[in-house]
């Protein structure tokens, strides 16, 4: 059993996806091809929001989102320490320093309690001296798993500062919470499409959001090294675009994702949740939220387990694959000791890491495959 089958993926959507390929292919144009504008003008309309950037990663989006703001040296970006690397270093790569907030134990997304009595006490971790309340330029809020973060009550704590919210939906692209789209919430919202996530390409690839005109123009300049026009370098940017080949991939995926990849993810987390419920009830494990009214796309199946180190061996003799998302909060990383926190500061993110262990998903798992890992889970219980 594959952890996330993208060849049963490839498999399904040959015609279209070699079909799209090869029209690339043969019209040549492998950098800013036509194939660029339709996927930003698609994506921008499904998620409904006005402008849509095509860019190289997920990590470059977060990166060129804070350049576009204005964001660098001296001024500090709020995040949490429970998520993918990319966060922290596009902060750092800015010039500006991360504030850690924790995450909440139930969907693991930011905590918003805490997140407010930093906002209101701001303190630098390194010096423990205050910090300017004007200085916190930003938040990027991560949608964990595909779960949506409560950008309303985050909207609320910040209706009166000039402070930017900054949607990481790296993982919930195709998520909706109230009937309103992923990546629609922030000033600026971004996702990516690495191969392995919900809606992914073929290689790396990303994509910015923004209902501002103006931070569009700035962006297509930023990915581009600055130009407006070819050798007109109005400001300094980098080369952060799209290839052509894999919008073309994205493009022959979109009707298939939207129209039958969510729902049959959906459909498998819903199979796993009946099936181990009784554990859950047990206190053995705890299961994600399967939420009617924030509706991830699940980018992860993850659940917690004390023992985790003797379940993974035990995953490991019955050949079913896993991950750990993430082993290490960001605090407690090495590249990261400088900024001054230490182990202790974000307990339920510390946590996670030691008991979370994703279990294999993807849209293509049939019943039977399912019903396979949730018995080899149960058996372990019994041993």
């Amino acid at each position: 059993m594959e952890f996330c089958d993208l060849k049963k993926q490839y498999e399904h959507l040959r015609t279209d996806i070699d079909s799209s390929i090869s029209h690339v292919l043969i019209h040549g144009k492998f950098v800013g091809g036509p194939e660029i504008l339709e996927l930003e003008n698609k994506l921008a309309e499904y998620v409904g929001v006005k402008n849509a950037i095509a860019v190289s990663s997920g990590t470059d989006a977060l990166i060129l989102s804070l350049m576009a703001l204005g964001i660098g040296n001296g001024d500090y970006v709020i995040t949490v320490p429970f998520t993918f690397v990319a966060n922290v270093e596009s902060v750092i790569l800015n010039g500006a320093i991360p504030l850690f907030v924790d995450v909440n134990k139930d969907d693991f997304t930011i905590d918003i309690n805490k997140l407010n009595e930093l906002i209101k006490n701001p303190i630098d971790p390194n010096s423990g001296n205050p910090i300017e309340k004007n200085k916190i330029k930003a938040i990027i809020a991560v949608d964990l798993f595909g779960h949506i973060v409560d950008y309303n009550k985050i909207n609320e704590l910040i209706a009166d500062k000039d402070i930017y919210l900054i949607e990481d939906a790296a993982q919930s692209f195709g998520s909706e919470l109230l009937n309103r789209k992923a990546c629609s919430f922030g000033d600026i919202s971004i996702t990516s499409f690495f191969p392995a996530k919900p809606f992914g390409c073929y290689g790396d690839g990303g994509m910015i959001f923004t209902d501002s005109n103006l931070i569009s123009k700035r962006l297509m300049m930023l990915r581009d090294h600055g130009q407006e026009e070819k050798y007109t370098h109005k400001i300094i940017g980098t080369n952060s675009r799209m290839d052509t080949i894999q919008a073309a991939i994205l493009l022959a995926k979109f009707n298939e994702f939207k129209s039958n990849e969510i729902k049959n993810r959906r459909k498998v987390v819903s199979c796993y949740i009946k099936n181990l419920k009784i554990l859950e009830e047990n206190g053995f494990i705890k299961l994600p939220i399967f939420d009617e009214t924030n509706k991830s796309v699940y980018a992860q199946f993850s659940i917690l387990i004390n023992n985790r180190d003797r379940f993974l061996e035990f995953l490991k003799i019955n050949l079913i694959p896993f991950a750990i998302h993430y082993p290490v909060p960001l605090h407690l990383q090495p590249a990261f000791s400088y900024l001054g926190y230490k182990k202790g500061d974000f307990p339920v993110s510390e946590e996670l890491s030691k008991k979370i262990v994703s279990i294999p998903l993807d849209a293509y798992k049939t019943n039977d495959e399912i019903n396979n890992v949730c018995d080899i889970i149960k058996r372990f219980f019994k041993s």
